[in-house]
């Protein structure tokens, strides 16, 4: 299944990231990475533009979800560091579902970046089975830990993802 392609655009205060496709377990590894890479370099704003993400699975979300939990983690409304711009009705429901339309600013229109905006490279880690599943393995859990309606949804995945992981560790 393809990737999603992740495009980036960094202003004074604010990374904004256009996704492209099905945001899946496959790209998830290169998202999680971005978001570190780009949270180290300081920002606390970030605009995620989801007028062509056609998918989001629960994989990324869970990466988005946990990446809005460390940035907000006191929950507080006024410190939601993630704008989600023009989410469709499917991706809305999926955030209301899981429990974590909280953590998000949604908004609708479009894009308006800051003056100061020029494109950063967002370079694919490339990721092995190994990192993919780990990734979802990490996503699931924080779902699970941030909803507990999530954990029947969610514990059989996990399970299966954990027992996954320690296969392909001991093979490596």
């Amino acid at each position: 299944m393809a990737a999603a392609n992740l495009s980036v655009l960094v202003g004074k205060n604010c990374a904004c990231i256009k996704i492209t496709g099905r945001a899946n377990f496959a790209s998830s590894p290169d998202f999680k990475t971005l978001l570190d890479q780009l949270a180290q370099k300081g920002f606390r704003h970030f605009m995620i533009d989801l007028t062509e993400c056609v998918l989001m699975d629960s994989t990324f979300l869970g990466v988005l979800a946990g990446f809005g939990m460390k940035l907000n983690p006191n929950g507080a409304p006024s410190e939601r560091g993630i704008e989600l711009l023009n989410a469709t009705t499917r991706v809305s429901e999926l955030l209301e579902n899981l429990g974590a339309v909280h953590l998000f600013n949604l908004s609708a229109g479009p894009l308006r970046l800051p003056e100061d905006a020029k494109a950063c490279v967002s370079d694919s880690i490339n990721p092995s089975h190994e990192q993919i599943t780990r990734t979802s393995l990490e996503a699931h859990q924080t779902l699970m830990a941030m909803n507990p309606e999530n954990v029947a949804r969610f514990k059989d995945v996990a399970q299966f993802l954990a027992e996954d992981l320690k296969n392909v560790e001991k093979s490596s």
